[in-house]
C-alpha cells in the first residue's frame, strides 16, 4: 500500500501551514533536498546562554529553562541532518552536559520547571535522577563522531549498570528504545553490544509489547507501539524480528490513521496550538517512516 500524491501533498500543507519551523525546515531538508543549516538555525532558536536548550524544545512545556531532554533533542535533530562535528559538539554541547552530570555519570532526563510557565503535569513531579535515555543517546552520539573525553568513562559505566538493572522495564517506550540502540550501534565494546541488541529484540517480540488495536487512538503513540515504531527506517540493527506480514500490515494501519486535513494525530499537547505543533511533529514522523519504505507515490 502507497500514500497517494493527494493525501502527501494534504500532509506536506498541513506541516507547512501548521507546525514549527524546526518540522517545515526538516520537511525541507528530506523532501525537497533543503539546506541542514535552515535546520540549525530553527534548533538553535530554543538554546539558552548556559548551552542547554529550552523553551519548549518539546511542546509540552513552555518553560524557558535548559532541559536535558531538550538538548538531546537538539543534537538529535542535527544529527539528523549531518550537520554535527566534533568542534561543535565539544564547544556548544558538552560544557552544559558536564555541568548537568549526576554523581552517578550519566544526565537527567529532565528538570522540574522553576518558572511558572504552561506545561504538562507529569513535568511538575519528574524525578530529577539521571537517566539511560538521555545518557545512551549522548554517549551514542560522541562515540559516533570520533570524541574521547574523561567524561564518557563514567558516563559508559552508568549506562551498561542501567542496561542490567531496566533489562524489558522500558521496552514499550518507543522514544527510549532508539536511543538506548544508538549507543549500542556505536560502543566500542561490540560484545556487550551483541548481547543487549538480542536481548532487546526478545523483548520487543514479546506477546502483548505491539498494540494490535489501530481503532485505539493511541496506537503507535507513547506506550502503545506498532512495529514500525522500531523500525522506523529500513535499516536497523535490530533485524530481523518482525515478519514482512506484521510490517505491511503496519503500514496500511499507518496510512490509514492519516486524517482529512492530511494530519497524523496524537493526543498529546496542553493547548490547542501545542496539539497542532505536536501533529506536525507526528505527520514529519510518519512521512519519513513512509519515505523510508518506498511508499509515497509521485
Amino acid at each position: 500500500m502507497e500514500l497517494s500524491k493527494e493525501n502527501f501533498d494534504k500532509a506536506r500543507d498541513f506541516i507547512l501551514a501548521n507546525a514549527r519551523m524546526i518540522e517545515r525546515r526538516l520537511y525541507d531538508f528530506h523532501f525537497n533536498g533543503g539546506s541542514a543549516t535552515g535546520v540549525f538555525h530553527s534548533v538553535y532558536a530554543y538554546r539558552n546562554n548556559d548551552g542547554g536548550f529550552g523553551f519548549g524544545m518539546e511542546p509540552d512545556t513552555a518553560s524557558p529553562e535548559s532541559q536535558p531532554l531538550f538538548s538531546i533533542m537538539a543534537l538529535e535533530i542535527l544529527d539528523e541532518v549531518n550537520y554535527l562535528n566534533q568542534e561543535l559538539i565539544l564547544k556548544d554541547f558538552m560544557p552544559y552536559f558536564e555541568s548537568i552530570t549526576t554523581d552517578k555519570g550519566g544526565i537527567p532526563w529532565m528538570f522540574r520547571p522553576k518558572s511558572e510557565y504552561p506545561c504538562g503535569g507529569h513535568f511538575k513531579t519528574v524525578k530529577e535522577w539521571a537517566a539511560l535515555s538521555t545518557t545512551s543517546s549522548l554517549l551514542g552520539i560522541l562515540e559516533k563522531h570520533k570524541i574521547d573525553i574523561p567524561w564518557m568513562k563514567n558516563a559508559e559505566k552508568f549506562v551498561w549498570s542501567e542496561i542490567d538493572r531496566i533489562q524489558e522495564k522500558h521496552v514499550f517506550c518507543h522514544l527510549c528504545i532508539p536511543r538506548r540502540l544508538h549507543f549500542l550501534e556505536h560502543t566500542k565494546n561490540r560484545k556487550k553490544a551483541a548481547i543487549a541488541i538480542n536481548n532487546l529484540k526478545t523483548w520487543i517480540a514479546a506477546d502483548g509489547v505491539l498494540s494490535q488495536d489501530r481503532l485505539d487512538d493511541g496506537w503507535g503513540l507513547y506506550g502503545k507501539p506498532h512495529s514500525l515504531s522500531y523500525f522506523p527506517y529500513t535499516e536497523n540493527i535490530l533485524n530481523p524480528i518482525f515478519s514482512k506480514e506484521t510490517i505491511e500490515s503496519d503500514i496500511k494501519g499507518l496510512i490509514d490513521k492519516q486524517k482529512n486535513d492530511g494530519r497524523w494525530d496524537t493526543w498529546y499537547g496542553i493547548s490547542e496550538g501545542t496539539k497542532l505543533e505536536w501533529a506536525g511533529i507526528q505527520t514529519l514522523w510518519t512521512l519519513k517512516i513512509l519515505k523510508s519504505y518506498g511508499r509515497i507515490k509521485h
